[in-house]
């Protein structure tokens, strides 16, 4: 599979020795579409290197559309989907997440929901961005919806050698996600040295998603080894998205500093 144009955009300032802050927009957790996109735009402005859209449940159909198409039509950074099954797709992006859930206990979501959704990603001209995905404890909504034998915490080689398998089995992209808000299961974004371990056994960009709130656990996982950062819990629930998104992402280009060379 050749290599796309926001596939290009992340190696290409990955390989600047950049981090990365990804953000993200599930349109079901807003009160209205329109405050949804608003959060979007703002999320771009404030620095965001990418805006990702997208949920476990009902993310999808004239919502998604919606949703997708004001904020892609108003930000210069790629949009990328972040499907929850075949129906969350919409032609209003720049690209997806083609993933496979790589410790899903059930087949589907390894290779079944992406059989059936690679025809429609195809007719639509979405980019697909080749993704292992991997959900660890707690693992909230995604965990449930893709029953995954979820990683525990206090098991970092497991995710590693899920994450290495993914690499070699031709994944580009490697994410570790915690779920959506582990905080109010009692669990922060995953220990430093659990990103580490991942970090260290990939050659590949790796993003970090769930749970991170505080520019003190951003630059820990960072320092760990994490190239992409992808928050949406902490900016949704923010009374300034925009002042919010551009402290983070001032301190993703420090951390990108301090790790050149």
């Amino acid at each position: 599979m050749k290599i796309g144009k926001t596939e290009r955009y992340i190696t290409e300032q990955i390989a600047k020795k950049r981090k990365l802050l990804f953000t993200v927009i599930d349109p079901v957790d807003y009160k209205s579409k329109d405050e949804a996109v608003k959060n979007g735009i703002a999320m771009a402005e404030g620095g965001a290197d990418a805006v990702v859209v997208g949920g476990s449940i009902g993310a999808q159909g004239d919502l998604l559309d919606y949703v997708s198409s004001r904020i892609k039509d108003e930000i210069n950074v790629p949009l990328i989907l972040f499907p929850g099954n075949i129906g969350t797709i919409t032609k209003y992006a720049d690209a997806i997440y083609f993933m496979s859930l790589l410790n899903a206990r059930n087949p589907y979501w390894i290779t079944q929901a992406q059989t059936l959704s690679a025809p429609i990603i195809k007719g639509m001209g979405l980019e697909p961005l080749s993704v292992g995905y991997i959900v660890t404890q707690p693992g909230g909504t995604v965990g449930w919806v893709g029953d995954a034998n979820i990683v525990p915490r206090e098991k970092p080689k497991i995710a590693a050698a899920l994450a290495l398998a993914g690499e070699y089995l031709g994944h580009r992209i490697i994410i570790t996600d915690s779920g959506s808000n582990p905080k109010l299961m009692n669990f922060g974004p995953l220990p430093p040295a659990f990103v580490r371990e991942v970090s260290a056994a990939l050659s590949c960009p790796y993003i970090v998603a769930g749970g991170v709130s505080s520019i003190k656990e951003l630059r820990g996982i960072y320092s760990a080894g994490a190239d992409i950062i992808q928050i949406g819990t902490a900016f949704e629930s923010s009374a300034d998205t925009y002042k919010k998104v551009k402290m983070m992402a001032s301190a993703a280009r420090e951390e990108g500093r301090k790790h050149k060379g």
